[in-house]
């Protein structure tokens, strides 16, 4: 038997820095409000010149160094984005050839905040049943370009980032092998209209009309997203410790979608688990929709705080409405 491990992360943040103070100013809100409410003190904004595939190649570069390994090393490419460069081809494959890989299967996921988990599912499944060796997992977002600058619902929250992972498949050792334990996805289309984006697609294609409604930006309906996601993630992760036969207590690190502060607190409450042991960077980064969760867990790697053979609890909700949750043993 195979089982899928993580053996590099990498992350990239662009330079710009949008103070909370920047966004206050152009909503009339004061900036100590906005960190109150969202846990938030700044968030990053890509260059004009920069895609969702170009900060994708930044952060795989660390996370391929991490490895040891090239990009001709890699068996196959999962990239998760909300924001992808074109509607087709795949960012996946502007990412392939970027990094100069060229053959190997491409291809995005799209799971809006969970498409990083997805993603993962998707790779560990390729690994596992034998199609490839190798895989790189990224996830990148460049939230901003989907934002309206004066809709304080959204515009405190997001930033853009990139978060990766290299996967291999190595035998298993028993029980203790490290890698990832399981992964359990989850949806519900019955609430796409939580958070949308609600014209550019098929149903209601690009004109003048919607334009001028702003109806290609993001939409949100924060409350009610804010106790669905608080909920559904509770039960997604004590069903996956129950499944794979482990317990809170033995958890190490707790990565989660860096959604805001507020839903992080509330789960940390909710499920028992000390402050310490969850991955916060959502007061530097902000919300980075499904690059959030590598984000923070390259953070918490090259913090020191995940060792080999720590467990690790990963957990993610977002749009469709979509959330999932991992166990890895480091």
């Amino acid at each position: 038997m195979i089982r899928t491990r993580i053996i590099g992360t990498g992350s990239y943040l662009p330079e710009r820095v949008v103070s909370n103070h920047e966004v206050g100013s152009l909503l009339g809100i004061d900036p100590a409000v906005v960190s109150r409410l969202t846990g938030i003190q700044e968030r990053r904004r890509a260059a004009a010149s920069q895609a969702s595939s170009d900060l994708a190649v930044e952060a795989a570069r660390p996370a391929l160094e991490a490895a040891g390994f090239s990009a001709s090393d890699l068996g196959a490419i999962v990239l998760s984005t909300p924001s992808p460069d074109t509607v087709f081809p795949s960012t996946a494959c502007h990412v392939q050839r970027m990094l100069g890989c060229s053959s190997i299967p491409a291809f995005d996921v799209a799971a809006s905040c969970s498409g990083f988990l997805y993603g993962l599912s998707m790779a560990d499944a390729m690994i596992r049943s034998g199609q490839v060796k190798t895989c790189l997992v990224v996830a990148a977002e460049v939230k901003s370009r989907t934002i309206d600058p004066a809709d304080g619902d959204t515009a405190l929250l997001f930033g853009d980032g990139a978060g990766a992972v290299v996967l291999r498949g190595e035998p298993e050792a028993g029980e203790l092998s490290q890698g990832l334990v399981g992964l359990r996805l989850r949806a519900d289309g019955a609430q796409h209209g939580l958070i949308t984006i609600p014209a550019g697609g098929s149903r209601r294609p690009t004109r003048s009309d919607t334009i001028e409604a702003k109806a290609h930006t993001l939409r949100m309906q924060g409350a009610l997203l804010f106790r669905l996601a608080v909920k559904r993630l509770d039960q997604v992760i004590r069903e996956t410790m129950k499944e794979f036969g482990a317990e809170l207590q033995d958890v190490a690190q707790v990565v989660l979608h860096q959604a805001n502060g507020r839903i992080l607190d509330q789960l940390t409450k909710r499920l028992g688990i000390s402050p310490e042991r969850v991955c916060s960077v959502i007061g530097r980064y902000g919300n980075t929709s499904s690059a959030s969760l590598p984000i923070a867990l390259d953070h918490a790697v090259r913090s020191g705080n995940i060792h080999p053979h720590d467990i690790v609890l990963l957990g993610s909700f977002g749009g469709g409405v979509t959330w999932a949750a991992g166990l890895v043993r480091w």
